[in-house]
């Protein structure tokens, strides 16, 4: 493994904090002080990251995307993940993998205007009694002849207000396994304004404001059986086939934000004075620099061997589940401490500081909890000893 970044992965960097710090930094303060991103302030930033090429860049060179390999996108995750998150998933969109699943002509209505960032896809499979445990989902999908339809409720769906289109998990049927009884999960297509199909306000959230959550409703929601994304009954094969990479997509974001959160805790205890010295001379503030540096560090690592061995077919699902676990623990501690550092200040809005913190705490729980990545990991070496 070369741990060198070649002269493109450089540009890349480069390109993308640019963009970050000229683009984005300069609203983070109107995004966290209102809670509201504005329509306008999208298409504006939008339209320049599309300039820039930047936009949707998670996507393969032949469907319009950059055609990054996986440690190249995660280098421009990283970069992204420094600023506030409503501003970089919605402005600099990198539209759902699993579009690339669809038929040739669900591509044309759906994957290719969310690359030219005519639309906004979101995606729904969490309820409010089926979070972790999928298979728990209550949401049904009933064949009707040639139609299927839909009933149920899907929550903290992730910007779904914005979307123009959900792809949505439903249960679609029971199978007999070793176990017992198992939902079979069908993935659809439900364009908004689809009769039956409503997008209420979610919650409140103290992370990632201006990034919001919605609920979905579905009351006899009918749709034709070209909705149906991937084969039916097959929902989860789709998912795992396409949605891997996500947990590393979070890591990297999160290593980002604890690098932003320890320049700033660098450049403060290297500045501020206490009993006529810096206080970075002082050992409890040195040592806990040099903890989160050395804590970032760990992460980083972690984060980029599983992109590595992604891109060699090589990664495994215990090697992603670390790179999430360590990395999103990593920032809540990075996050702390920096605060901690700052003293009052750090919890004052002058600084993103308070923002990181608040921001960290979701990325243990989304896109799998710590303790379910700790269950993949356990469950794994506990196999290969036939445990």
């Amino acid at each position: 493994m070369d741990f060198g970044l070649s002269e493109e992965q450089k540009l890349i960097v480069e390109t993308t904090r640019a963009f970050v710090e000229n683009e984005l930094y300069p609203h983070e303060r109107e995004v966290e002080r209102t809670g509201v991103l504005r329509r306008e302030l999208i298409e504006e930033i939008k339209a320049k990251a599309i300039e820039a090429g930047l936009y949707a860049a998670n996507m393969p060179a032949d469907v319009g995307g950059a055609g990054l390999d996986t440690v190249t996108w995660l280098l421009y995750e990283k970069e992204l993940g420094r600023a506030n998150y409503a501003l970089h998933w919605t402005c600099v969109a990198r539209p759902s993998n699993i579009l690339l699943a669809g038929t040739p002509e669900q591509r044309e209505k759906y994957l290719f205007p969310c690359i030219r960032g005519e639309k906004w896809d979101c995606l729904a499979m969490t309820e409010p009694g089926a979070g972790s445990d999928l298979r728990g989902m209550k949401a049904t999908a009933v064949q009707d002849g040639d139609d299927w339809v839909l009933n149920g409720t899907k929550h903290f769906i992730s910007h779904a207000d914005l979307a123009d289109f959900a792809i949505v998990f439903m249960a679609s049927g029971e199978e007999e396994t070793s176990r017992g009884k198992r939902k079979k999960i069908t993935a659809f297509f439900v364009d908004k304004g689809t009769k039956g199909f409503a997008v209420r306000d979610g919650y409140r959230n103290v992370s990632h404001r201006g990034y919001t959550n919605a609920i979905l409703e579905f009351d006899d929601c009918r749709l034709p059986g070209a909705q149906v994304l991937g084969e039916v009954h097959r929902g989860f094969d789709v998912a795992n086939s396409w949605l891997g990479a996500t947990r590393l997509q979070v890591g990297a974001t999160c290593l980002g934000r604890a690098e932003r959160a320890l320049g700033h805790a660098i450049e403060y205890a290297a500045q501020r004075q206490q009993f006529g010295q810096q206080i970075g001379k002082f050992q409890g503030v040195s040592f806990k620099l040099a903890d989160m540096a050395t804590e970032l560090k760990a992460a980083d690592l972690m984060v980029f061997e599983a992109g590595w061995k992604y891109d060699q077919g090589t990664v495994t699902d215990q090697d992603m589940a670390m790179a999430k676990l360590k990395a999103t623990e990593m920032l809540a501690f990075v996050a702390d401490e920096a605060i901690q550092i700052h003293g009052g200040m750090g919890l004052m809005d002058d600084l993103p500081l308070e923002r990181i913190w608040r921001d960290a705490r979701v990325e243990r729980i989304w896109e799998g909890t710590s303790e379910i990545q700790r269950h993949i990991i356990s469950r794994a070496l506990l196999r290969a000893v036939g445990g």
